[in-house]
């Protein structure tokens, strides 16, 4: 909103007003207001909370060797994230722009499925919450939802990157001058760097581009349901989820304003995104709120964020790596969501192959694996077998677990970045 008042005001020579036309100047106010949104608005929510005795119910110090209490801690934090960030974009972004657009209804719509969860919890006091069919559901309308807006909104298209060969041997990378829908998407590793589920689906001879969109949105709702629930197993300590998914979100914000800038783009050999510099603002006001709710949420944690928040930020990240067409990124970006969500699977599964067998086995003695981390040899079950029960020896304290989670993630972070050059 104030970025339109501000280029109409501009049209006076209003003093200052030229500033709200440079990405860097409101992502930056963006951060800040978010920041501190976030920061004020997190210390009246957990009041709030506490004096009408709304608290988290289902965790307690059991699994955790330090004996650390985690009962009747506000949860729903997740709503401090959310009012923190859809402020700032409301105020400071062009809400005309289909990824602005895009970006907000994600938030509000895994916002309201987590909500949803988190009040079942709380209020109906059952631990389970929402059913997760319900949830899959909600995050397979989204991404189907997001796929066709991509496909049909004249406004999504990119203007593809290209190798021309100039003097002698030297090969120089541009942009063809037409902006077009495609199904490309940056790849790892390979020489051109771009993958076309067209292509893919060359075998649907006549009909491959429409199959290719049909890929390119059943991608989509794959990723979203994928990085959601693995940001949801992320968030099982204080500090943990925040804080891997700002250390994302800053290296999609990366990728985003690379790729909204045609010479970077050239430089990287990636495809050229109009519009996609508001993704910026949209980001660095999801950085700002997370840190300031790192305030709240850090070690002893004085809110959790509850499914509000998780379920919401692994979508928005989701959602933002599939516009920026980077969603091939994310096995290595979001490295310990990934590896949250297979340590589950892999555990349930061993389990189940045990007990046709009779035996009660497991791979790691708690799953998601942050837990792993945290279990001494006392509380594991001793008519099971481990297959890494003895890995680590002893247990590492809650706060040590979240930092060396964040250092690995940082790693895969700049490893992200990186690869574009790889090839």
């Amino acid at each position: 909103m104030l970025y339109y008042l501000f280029r109409f005001l501009e049209q006076f020579g209003v003093p200052g007003s030229n500033l709200w036309s440079y990405v860097s100047f409101r992502a930056l106010l963006a951060l800040m207001l978010a920041l501190v949104i976030s920061a004020w608005f997190g210390e009246f929510f957990i009041k709030w909370m506490k004096r009408h005795h709304i608290s988290e119910t289902q965790r307690d110090a059991s699994i955790d060797p330090f004996g650390v209490q985690k009962l009747n801690v506000p949860s729903m934090g997740g709503i401090i994230i959310i009012v923190s960030v859809l402020v700032p974009c409301l105020l400071l972004g062009r809400l005309r722009n289909i990824y602005m657009i895009l970006m907000i209804v994600t938030t509000l719509w895994l916002g309201v499925i987590g909500f949803i969860d988190d009040y079942i919890k709380i209020f109906k006091k059952n631990k389970d919450g929402l059913s997760g069919k319900f949830k899959i559901l909600g995050q397979v309308m989204l991404g189907l939802i997001v796929g066709l807006v991509l496909y049909t909104s004249p406004d999504a298209v990119i203007r593809e990157n290209i190798e021309v060969q100039r003097e002698g041997t030297r090969t120089e990378v541009v942009h063809k001058s037409e902006e077009v829908k495609s199904t490309k998407t940056t790849i790892p590793f390979v020489k051109n760097n771009n993958l076309d589920y067209t292509e893919i689906m060359s075998f649907c001879g006549k009909y491959k581009t429409q199959a290719g969109w049909i890929l390119f949105v059943l991608v989509t709702i794959f990723v979203i349901t994928a990085v959601s629930n693995g940001a949801n197993l992320n968030d099982g300590m204080d500090g943990m989820a925040a804080g891997n998914s700002a250390i994302i979100c800053i290296a999609l914000g990366i990728l985003a304003y690379v790729s909204s800038h045609i010479d970077f783009a050239g430089y990287l050999n990636i495809m050229y995104i109009p519009g996609s510099q508001e993704l910026v603002i949209y980001i660095c006001a999801m950085v700002g709120a997370l840190i300031g709710f790192l305030w709240y949420n850090a070690y002893p944690a004085q809110i959790f964020m509850g499914d509000t928040g998780s379920l919401t930020i692994g979508g928005v990240i989701a959602v933002l790596a599939i516009i920026i067409h980077k969603e091939l990124l994310i096995p290595i970006l979001c490295g310990v969501f990934l590896l949250e969500s297979l340590s589950v699977i892999l555990q349930v599964e061993y389990f189940k192959l045990g007990k046709r067998k009779g035996i009660k086995q497991r791979i790691f003695k708690r799953t998601p694996i942050h837990d792993n981390f945290r279990v001494l040899r006392n509380q594991m079950d001793p008519e099971c077998k481990y297959v890494l029960g003895n890995w680590p020896h002893g247990a590492w304290h809650e706060s040590k677990i979240t930092v060396r989670f964040w250092i690995v993630t940082i790693l895969l972070a700049a490893a992200t970045i990186i690869t574009l050059k790889i090839r």
